[in-house]
């Protein structure tokens, strides 16, 4: 089974996820973006969901996980949940 390791920064809005964006694309640390911006409980780890395997994730997720490239940030990706911000460290 393929296995993923992921941070994301989940938000409610478009425009939240889009001006966070901007900083991470300025050069900010992803990390510390998570923590003061994310609502999901992965914040207190920067963001950081550890390693999980396909199909764990809702859909949406998944293909940015397991389909584009990693080590960028890919986003705002529209769940459920809200808008994620996705960056993939590592996938087998």
């Amino acid at each position: 089974m393929a296995r993923a390791s992921a941070y994301h920064i989940l938000v409610k809005t478009k425009d939240e996820a889009l001006q966070i964006k901007k900083k991470l694309d300025k050069g900010d640390n992803f990390q510390k973006l998570a923590k003061q911006h994310s609502t999901c409980p992965s914040r207190r780890k920067g963001g950081d969901l550890g390693e999980f395997e396909k199909g764990d994730m809702v859909k949406a997720f998944d293909d940015v996980v397991f389909k584009r490239p990693i080590l960028e940030v890919h986003g705002p990706i529209k769940t459920q949940f809200g808008y994620h911000l996705i960056k993939t460290v590592y996938r087998s």
